[in-house]
């Protein structure tokens, strides 16, 4: 059963519809003691970083999502999902990320429109179990003001004024930037290659 953590973001019955089109059993989840049911997690995000990271205090969830993880639960974190993972956000400084992934999430800073919203290639830096079956040059849907360092975890980049990650990759741990779940069919296949680890 997929665990997805319902803090409150805005996409969750994206993602509720994305899983039952697939045919994936999932359950809404609310406490640590769910949480450790889940035999796979998915974190949602559509928002401020401050106030999912707040949320998810107030349900006690960073210590049990940091434990579940460690014990090889497999972990996807969505757009601000896959931001929780660093160690902080520009976004709101003073608030502690997850810290399961090095670096800072940072604000573009250049003469693009932000947000970055739309349509974007991303190019696969190595072999990645989720981005299996993509093809050549697969385009998602991005909708974020923030982006996340490329570091040792990053399975692929997007570009947009900066490189940035676009897909992590690391043990159990897997995020990205894009919504999946707005994606179309290769956000179906993302999301399917996740749900078949």
């Amino acid at each position: 059963m997929i665990g997805i953590i319902d803090y409150g973001a805005g996409n969750l019955r994206s993602v509720q519809n994305t899983l039952a089109e697939i045919g994936a059993a999932y359950k809404l989840v609310h406490t640590p003691e769910q949480l450790r049911a889940a035999s796979k997690i998915i974190l949602p995000g559509v928002g401020h970083f401050g106030q999912m990271m707040r949320a998810l205090q107030m349900m006690s969830m960073p210590e049990a999502i940091r434990k579940n993880i460690g014990d090889g639960v497999p972990f996807l974190g969505i757009c601000l999902g896959l931001q929780a993972l660093y160690e902080s956000s520009e976004e709101a400084p003073e608030v502690k990320g997850l810290e399961l992934l090095p670096g800072t999430v940072k604000r573009f800073q250049h003469d693009l429109r932000i947000p970055h919203m739309g349509w974007n290639e991303i190019a696969p830096l190595r072999d990645a179990a989720i981005l299996r079956n993509l093809g050549a040059k697969p385009y998602l849907y991005f909708a974020h003001s923030y982006y996340c360092p490329v570091g040792d975890a990053t399975a692929a980049v997007c570009d947009y004024g900066v490189k940035y990650t676009a897909v992590v990759e690391s043990e159990n741990i897997y995020g990205v930037q894009f919504h999946p779940e707005k994606s179309g069919d290769l956000g179906l296949r993302i999301v399917k290659n996740f749900v078949n680890l």
